[in-house]
């Protein structure tokens, strides 16, 4: 749970101010800024307060395959050094509300 504190221009990124102090970058693709926006939505904008398991972005695999793009989801806790410990506790294709990791200030 958090609020959105930033929303790329091309759709394939967003951060997160969670409720636990942590920043969360969720990049969708591997150098798809290079396709401007094209396969990409938001369902959400700055400023918005979010919870687990709520739809944030989606990408068009096919779109991102076509271009010559990876289609992984990088999730990076961008202020890591305000925690004692990061701990991932899954790997892979996850689900909705899945929980992904764990942070202990």
């Amino acid at each position: 749970n958090g609020e959105i504190v930033q929303l790329s221009d091309t759709l394939h990124a967003v951060g997160i101010q969670g409720e636990n102090g942590a920043e969360i970058l969720i990049h969708v693709g591997v150098d798809t800024v290079e396709m401007k926006g094209d396969g990409f939505a938001a369902f959400v904008k700055v400023g918005d307060q979010v919870h687990t398991g709520q739809k944030l972005l989606t990408m068009a695999l096919d779109k991102i395959k076509a271009a010559g793009h990876e289609r992984t989801v990088i999730t990076a806790v961008t202020n890591s050094d305000d925690f004692s410990k990061i701990e991932l506790t899954a790997d892979g294709m996850v689900q909705a509300g899945e929980e992904l990791l764990t942070l202990e200030k």
